[in-house]
């Protein structure tokens, strides 16, 4: 189970992220704003495993507020950006700042929530793996000393 921050400013959008991936087995957190979110990032302990963020909130840049605060808290951050209005450039600009992925709310045909939940599995299977690098390298430096 891992733990997950939402953050979205449309109670019903934050509702049903809480409930798809509760019904996944991960346990929620919710904030309805990117300053209630980053407050959310900054003092938790320890830090989230992901985080879900609207792009757009208070402002059109809130996500990127979301993501620098979340690598700022945690360099192996894992976080999903989910938009309703959703463009190349935004979903560009995301991925170089270091989000996992960048999913349109609205795809035509498409359950975001449920493709959401493959994201978030992939994007711990992703951290699992580069901590256990971690480890690895600190196990093998410490036995070189």
């Amino acid at each position: 189970m891992a733990r997950v921050l939402a953050i979205d400013d449309e109670e019903g959008v934050l509702n049903a992220i809480r409930r798809r991936l509760e019904r996944a087995g991960h346990s929620v957190d919710t904030a309805d704003s990117a300053d209630s979110g980053v407050a959310k990032l900054l003092e938790s302990d320890p830090p989230y495993d992901a985080v879900v963020t609207d792009m757009s909130m208070d402002s059109p840049e809130s996500g990127l507020q979301v993501l620098h605060a979340a690598f700022t808290r945690d360099l192996f951050a894992e976080v999903i950006v989910m938009t309703a209005y959703g463009n190349v450039a935004n979903a560009v600009e995301c991925m170089r700042r270091g989000a996992f992925d960048y999913i349109e709310k609205n795809a035509p045909g498409i359950d975001a929530y449920e493709v959401l939940v493959e994201k978030i599995n992939l994007a711990l299977e992703r951290k699992r793996r580069d901590l256990r690098t971690i480890d690895l390298w600190q196990t093998a430096s410490k036995s070189e000393e």
